[in-house]
């Protein structure tokens, strides 16, 4: 078939890529527009333009896709269907009506649970066992649309927002060229989504990684784990920041304040939460490198008593 694709994160290039080795015809990649990036402020490109290149496919990057000219553009080039994956934009009816078969969402949840921009993060931070994607027909409003097909991918136990991604993103690729050829044959069957099942996650911000230690150990674990690798969870020691990386719940209550480290040792530390205790497996001092508990306790010394605070 004759397609769009747009996309903007690492995220969208496997399903750029399964796109071009199925031997679909992409005619096109929208992606945003470049910006500034670092403190040096280099002009830095999306992954999804770069790999476009690569491919020899032409790029667009209009500041909003539902500018006149450029949706006069997309009818110009008469897709069969339009592709979307973390583009960016929520796209008008004008662009919505263009492919003779529509425009396909592949979006990194199981509708109509955890629609919105941060599916892969919010699964893991409430402790779901399984996620998924789903390909769906969009429609005016966010993730509403028809769904197409699903694909169920089973957390592990330490699964972090980025290895969730990874998974999500190539079941993705994989799972769209299934639709499409459905589409093709003529097969595909579309339905409803069951709008009492529908939940909505927002933006992450990077303050959510700012860790309250009245919370529960088991929640903080898992916040650790689904800001992992951005923003990250992070906390105060005696002015400077340290980012955690990986901790285990302690299933032990202690004395103390919440923050307060209870247990420490050659090669761990364990700090009193609102309910149970948080073994620190790896963290990183700002400025410095990640690293596993013990190499850092013999760099740095922590005292039980410390406590860690909340910024």
């Amino acid at each position: 078939m004759k397609v769009i694709f747009m996309g903007t994160p690492d995220f969208s290039v496997p399903a750029l890529c399964a796109l071009v080795e199925a031997g679909h015809d992409v005619m096109a990649v929208v992606t945003q527009p470049d910006k500034p990036k670092g403190r040096g402020k280099e002009v830095s490109t999306t992954p999804v333009k770069e790999k476009a290149l690569e491919y020899g496919i032409p790029v667009y990057q209009p500041v909003k896709a539902r500018d006149p000219e450029f949706v006069k553009i997309l009818k110009d080039l008469n897709p069969d269907v339009m592709v979307v994956a973390a583009f960016g934009q929520l796209l008008p009816k004008s662009i919505l009506d263009i492919p003779k078969f529509g425009c396909i969402n592949i979006h990194a949840s199981l509708l109509p649970k955890y629609r919105g921009a941060s599916p892969i993060q919010y699964v893991v931070i409430n402790g779901e066992e399984v996620s998924g994607i789903t390909t769906m027909m969009m429609a005016e409003t966010l993730d509403t649309g028809d769904m197409l097909d699903q694909e169920v991918v089973v957390l592990d136990k330490k699964e972090t927002g980025g290895s969730l991604h990874e998974k999500l993103s190539h079941v993705g690729g994989k799972l769209l060229i299934k639709t499409l050829k459905d589409i093709e044959d003529g097969t595909a069957v579309l339905k409803k989504q069951d709008e009492s099942q529908m939940c909505y996650v927002g933006m992450i911000k990077k303050n959510m990684g700012d860790i309250d230690w009245s919370m529960d150990a088991v929640s903080i674990e898992r916040l650790i784990r689904g800001l992992n690798p951005w923003p990250s969870a992070y906390t105060d020691w005696d002015g400077k920041v340290i980012k955690l990386w990986d901790a285990d719940v302690v299933d032990q209550e202690y004395e103390g304040v919440c923050g307060q480290v209870v247990e420490t040792g050659k090669d761990h530390l364990v700090v009193k939460t609102g309910k149970g205790g948080l073994s620190i497996k790896e963290l990183q001092l700002q400025g410095k490198k990640r690293m596993e508990i013990g190499a850092f306790l013999r760099g740095y010394q922590i005292e039980n008593g410390t406590v860690f605070k909340h910024m």
